[in-house]
């Protein structure tokens, strides 16, 4: 039998695992075939390895994402920070922007607004853009599109609206949106002539060329000063990116 020792074996069976090729060793049929009986064994009696390699493949992809998202946010700022068709809640001045892609029928959006409220209760200094990713299907596309209506009729009143249709526990539909703008004191007929007469189809299309761009392929998603965050993590975390911003530039210092 072809033999090895015990921390031989374990190379061997990471590097035939992550397909590193191995040193240009003449193995004949059967020493290949005992060396892939010896990994198969290795690995079955320690699959804390198989673990480690896969904590260790997200940690890369992860960074990969993060470096992406990092070009992008360079590349696209003002298409990020500064839309002409986004509105910002909070300071509009504020020393740090905060952007969210979101979609009125993503439950984790849903979720993640008592967060956007608790940043800016209790931060004076924060601005927070709201960019709308419609990604969920028709209806999202629909209740974007009375969105983007009620906006241009009624920007000072965009927060109320968006808190009441992404806070509502039933799915958001363009006669769900309509019904949040007419109790706001924007009537039917006015969001209608404004969705016929300007569908600002650019802006989602801008929208989801800059989620691209990003890596973004979910709701909630957030950009902040260098970096792109994924998910609904929480308002804890969104503070302690805004502070690591304000005292090293960076949201990581």
């Amino acid at each position: 039998m072809f033999r090895t020792t015990k921390s031989l074996a374990a190379a061997l069976a990471l590097a035939c695992t992550v397909s590193i090729p191995l040193p240009a060793l003449a193995l004949d049929a059967k020493q290949k075939e005992e060396i892939g009986a010896y990994i198969k064994e290795y690995l079955l009696a320690n699959p804390e390895i198989l673990m480690d390699m896969q904590e260790a493949l997200q940690q890369k992809q992860t960074l990969a994402q993060q470096q992406q998202a990092a070009s992008a946010i360079a590349e696209n700022q003002k298409a990020i920070f500064n839309a002409k068709y986004d509105i910002s809640l909070g300071n509009p001045d504020g020393d740090v922007t905060i952007v969210e892609f979101f979609d009125y029928n993503c439950g984790y959006c849903k979720r993640a607004l008592s967060d956007m409220d608790a940043m800016l209760e209790a931060d004076k200094n924060v601005r927070f853009v709201l960019k709308e990713l419609p990604i969920l299907g028709p209806d999202s596309l629909a209740a974007h599109k009375v969105s983007a209506a009620f906006r241009d009729l009624a920007p000072e009143k965009y927060g109320e609206f968006h808190r009441a249709l992404l806070g509502a526990e039933s799915r958001a539909t363009e006669e769900s949106a309509i019904e949040v703008a007419v109790k706001l004191g924007v009537s039917e007929a006015d969001i209608r002539k404004a969705m016929a007469e300007k569908p600002h189809d650019d802006a989602v299309r801008d929208a989801y060329t800059l989620a691209q761009s990003l890596g973004i392929t979910g709701t909630p998603s957030y950009v902040i000063s260098n970096e792109a965050v994924f998910g609904a993590v929480g308002v804890d975390e969104l503070r302690d990116k805004v502070a690591n911003v304000r005292s090293c530039g960076k949201t990581a210092c």
